[in-house]
């Protein structure tokens, strides 16, 4: 839904505006429902630093996303960035030196290589602007990692507050240099929508990282690529092309591969006996 409802919204209105109005309204929801929760407990963390740069990776991300949903198809977008788990294994192999075996490997290599039949720079109908969702798959790869590494010692409800409102007081920064007028009763709708249905989106995203190991969550998210696909067709009659259907493919198939061997990695794990 945010993903469809920001494509329609970028066509009309100007994006940085757009994200203004999600990330303002996603805060104050947030902080409606989270505040008499939780009360002064949500403003205590432990990683400030940590949570201050969250915030700045989430609205670079919703950056990235929303120029990228401007140029490029609701299915292809979500179909690439649904290699981000992917990207998250390359991540945990070169920063956090994670062991990735061989058939990790494989699965990242045939994810990249659906991304690629899909974007087909120069050959597809998507252009160059294939290559835009790449940054959002880089700076959301990264706020993956971090969302699981504050979700060992950090409250989802703080985790969430803050990153919210890093992307409200920023966007807000800009809001001078590139108000426009809207008078279209939908669109204003439209945005106020994005901000809610964000709100509920991220919150439910940390609560299912502060509960369950990442590689459990994984294959939920390739779920996404089916509403996207429905969400381009009813909007805008969009329907990936069959490259793009096999792009999709591989991307789903290495990415729940990956997930189930993670899986059963840590499971195997977990049934050694202690020394």
């Amino acid at each position: 839904m945010l993903d469809t409802t920001a494509k329609y919204v970028s066509l009309s209105v100007p994006i940085l505006m757009a994200i203004w109005v999600r990330y303002v309204v996603q805060a104050i929801l947030s902080t409606a429902v989270l505040l008499p929760v939780h009360g002064r407990a949500l403003f205590h963390t432990a990683q400030p630093r940590l949570q201050l740069l969250r915030g700045l990776l989430l609205i670079a991300s919703t950056i990235v996303a929303f120029y990228s949903l401007a140029l490029v198809p609701v299915a292809e977008f979500t179909a690439i960035l649904m290699v981000t788990p992917l990207a998250v294994t390359v991540l945990a192999a070169t920063v956090l030196k994670d062991k990735v075996g061989s058939l990790h490997w494989l699965f990242v290599a045939t994810g990249f290589a659906g991304t690629l039949i899909i974007v087909r720079p120069g050959q597809s109908e998507l252009g160059w602007a294939g290559l835009l969702p790449l940054g959002c798959v880089a700076t959301n790869s990264a706020f993956q990692l971090l969302t699981s590494h504050l979700g060992k010692t950090e409250k989802a409800a703080t985790t969430h507050f803050f990153s919210t409102w890093v992307g409200a007081l920023l966007s807000s920064l800009a809001l001078p240099f590139i108000w426009s007028a809207v008078d279209s009763p939908r669109l204003w709708a439209l945005m106020l929508l994005m901000g809610a249905v964000g709100a509920a989106g991220h919150f439910a995203l940390t609560l299912a990282y502060e509960r369950a190991r990442a590689v459990t969550l994984v294959p939920y998210l390739y779920s996404s690529i089916a509403f996207s696909v429905f969400g381009g067709w009813l909007v805008f009659a969009q329907l990936p092309d069959a490259w793009a259907w096999v792009g999709i493919g591989l991307i789903t198939v290495s990415g729940i591969c990956g997930a189930w061997l993670s899986a059963r990695e840590h499971s195997v794990i977990a049934q050694l006996p202690e020394s």
